[in-house]
């Protein structure tokens, strides 16, 4: 319970992200000093069981681990950004019909320590029902989607755990109709809000289903950027520098600064939604940033979190962002999004001839594709980002008063890493770096 006064305290911070007056010097126009304030009041946090509390601890364990094994294998130097989170609800679906040594890779890879399928539905029902609530400030929309070739029939358990569960409605398709694809995509680009137009290119008429996740999230910066205060100034890249529009504004915000990097809260809405941006010091990268948190508890609730006997604290922050633009394609990485998942533990599930799913349609089936898309727009209004991942399933061949604040500097004019998370949960979105290309 103290742990989650503490929590509250600190989101009370971050939610008072609050325009202070800049020195002459930087010329920025900030208008006139705005107070802080307790932006608590219509926020409804999430309430976690114990064991739930593991789990989204665990869970953005593999969040974390995915950033790494992305970042390991995406050499091309370019920004990213995916949600593991909507991996997850993939997978959960996956798991609902899986048994034996499938059934614990997927648990134990996505942080779950082979709880079981009861309380794994149980905790994605739990996050399906209540982020999309914590602050009607911001939107957010979580949608799962079963798409089943018309030549196969879903288990009924299945069927059922799917729309108690995960609100996923199950719809018999001719995979050999072209509209089939219009079908699917049309799907992604209502759930994303034209975000993510397409999620396939073609549709399998092998293929015996298709699950699917949609997240869409938009929220505005409790304290908005002037675009007055926005410049094109020298953003410098790993291979050299470039210009980018840098938004800049004085803000009361959480801080914190270690050997290696400095980070910033910057809270969405009414503060229980935030992005944490983690920006290197002289010397290191952001492959050193990644490596650290990968080690750490620093990102599973930064709000409370203890990194190097520092924590974030209250600052009075000079404060340069970049407004800028990022799409990606699990496609597009060497071995794709499946390749990803086995190099973090899960093999069986991808395996024809040893998946052990065996409770989802009228034939045993194993993940014989999986791709993610995922997009964000950073600007001086706010965020916003989505996400749609895609598993297609085939058949096996074999089964208080004024305070004075000290004072910080955080231009991210350089790399960086940045999360967007759910402060009463601890949940991670989203993850992603910008390079500056």
């Amino acid at each position: 319970m103290k742990r989650y006064l503490f929590l509250l305290a600190a989101v009370v911070l971050s939610g008072a992200m609050v325009s202070c007056s800049s020195s002459e010097e930087e010329s920025i126009d900030l208008g006139e000093a705005k107070q802080v304030v307790n932006m608590l009041s219509e926020p409804q946090p999430i309430q976690l069981t114990e064991a739930q509390r593991v789990f989204a601890n665990d869970n953005n364990r593999f969040t974390l681990n995915f950033l790494k094994t992305v970042n390991d294998v995406d050499q091309s130097g370019k920004s990213f950004i995916y949600s593991p989170l909507s991996i997850t609800y993939v997978l959960g679906m996956v798991n609902d019909a899986a048994v034996g040594t499938t059934e614990k890779e997927l648990e134990e890879t996505l942080g779950f320590h082979e709880g079981g399928i009861q309380a794994v539905n149980d905790y994605c029902k739990k996050l399906i029902e209540g982020l999309p609530k914590v602050d009607d400030k911001v939107t957010l929309n979580i949608a799962n989607a079963i798409f089943l070739n018309k030549n196969y029939t879903l288990n009924p358990q299945f069927e059922q755990d799917m729309k108690n569960y995960y609100d996923a409605k199950a719809e018999a398709l001719d995979f050999s109709s072209p509209q089939t694809l219009n079908h699917i995509n049309g799907w992604c680009k209502e759930k994303t809000n034209g975000m993510i137009p397409t999620i396939l290119d073609e549709v399998d008429p092998s293929i015996v289903s298709y699950l699917l996740n949609a997240i869409y999230f938009k929220a505005d910066w409790a304290s908005k950027f002037d675009q007055k205060n926005t410049k094109e100034e020298t953003f410098t890249t790993e291979n050299g520098s470039n210009k980018l529009p840098l938004m800049h504004q004085n803000v009361l915000i959480s801080y914190l600064k270690t050997n290696t990097y400095s980070a910033v809260i910057l809270p969405y809405g009414s503060g229980l939604w935030n992005m944490t941006v983690l920006l290197p010091e002289k010397g290191e990268t952001i492959d050193d940033i990644i490596k650290e948190v990968t080690q750490s508890s620093i990102l599973n609730n930064p709000a409370w979190c203890e990194t190097g006997g520092n924590f974030f604290k209250g600052y009075e922050v000079d404060l340069k962002l970049p407004r800028f633009e990022t799409s990606s394609d699990t496609n597009n990485l060497k071995d794709g999004l499946i390749g990803l998942m086995q190099k973090m533990g899960i093999n069986q599930a991808f395996d024809d001839s040893f998946a052990q799913i065996p409770n989802m349609c009228d034939v045993p089936v194993y993940i014989a594709m999986m791709r993610q898309k995922a997009k964000i727009k950073v600007n001086e209004e706010g965020s916003e980002a989505a996400a749609v991942t895609i598993a297609g399933m085939n058949e096996c061949t074999s089964i208080g008063g004024p305070v004075e604040y000290p004072k910080a500097t955080f231009h991210a004019n350089r790399p960086f890493v940045y999360v967007i998370s759910e402060a009463s949960s601890g949940v991670i979105l989203f993850v992603g770096k910008f390079t500056g290309q």
